[in-house]
């Protein structure tokens, strides 16, 4: 409020909701090439874990890097970002590439990259649902759907890593906050455009919002209830 205030005393108008998502809408591409960097190691290091070939970290890493962009893209009814600007596949290669020497160089042993992958995944997760809330608020969507889509677009990168590599999508496993870790962005991003706030804010704050729930929850194990049904292993 006191910023408020200062602002209609120098004769500054206070930011609306256009103003913001236009001021957003120029940091679009670095949040897209840093969340596709994030995203891409991320594949690379599960491809490792599975002792994949060059080819298979290649092709993990770049499906990864875009695949949460391309399923907002197609449900926006948008030319996908990759095709129109091919340069950020060229950077999901690359960054795949570039994981394997860095770390060998590095020693990074099995039992750490767990740790590495949940990581990226989250620095990923935080940049692609801001991003893709903001895209479908452009593209004129609800908000409802907007805050559908950018969570689609947080998860559905690494949905497609952990089903090509032959494993349950940690959203849907683990008892951890990481879907409700993207669905809480998304709102808190939303809200944010209702206030006349700067833009840098509603930018960071739900990314910080995302990383620290993915870090609370994997740290301190906490949560969503897991469901599990008792095996009989002596059916009769």
């Amino acid at each position: 409020m006191i910023a408020n205030a200062l602002d209609a005393a120098l004769g500054i108008d206070a930011p609306s909701e256009d103003m913001i998502t236009g001021v957003l809408d120029t940091v679009q591409p670095t949040l897209e090439y840093l969340g596709t960097i994030a995203f891409a190691i991320s594949g690379a290091l599960v491809a490792g874990r599975k002792r994949m070939d060059i080819s298979g970290v290649v092709v993990l890493g770049a499906i990864v890097a875009v695949g949460g962009g391309t399923i907002r893209d197609v449900l926006l009814d948008r030319e996908v970002f990759w095709v129109v600007d091919p340069a950020f596949l060229a950077v999901g290669v690359i960054t795949a590439l570039l994981s394997i020497p860095a770390f060998h160089i590095a020693s990074v042993r099995l039992k750490r990259v767990y740790w590495l992958v949940q990581a990226f995944d989250a620095f990923g997760m935080a940049l692609f649902v801001v991003a893709g809330t903001n895209i479908a608020i452009d593209a004129g969507a609800n908000q409802v759907a907007a805050a559908a889509i950018g969570v689609i677009s947080g998860i559905g990168g690494g949905i497609i890593r952990d089903v090509l590599a032959a494993e349950i999508p940690t959203v849907m496993v683990g008892g951890r906050l990481y879907l409700t870790a993207a669905l809480a962005g998304a709102i808190v991003y939303l809200g944010l455009l209702q206030f006349e706030i700067a833009a840098v804010y509603v930018l960071w704050i739900p990314i910080i919002i995302i990383l620290t729930l993915r870090y609370v929850s994997l740290r301190f194990g906490i949560g969503l209830p897991t469901f599990a049904i008792e095996r009989d292993d002596d059916p009769e």
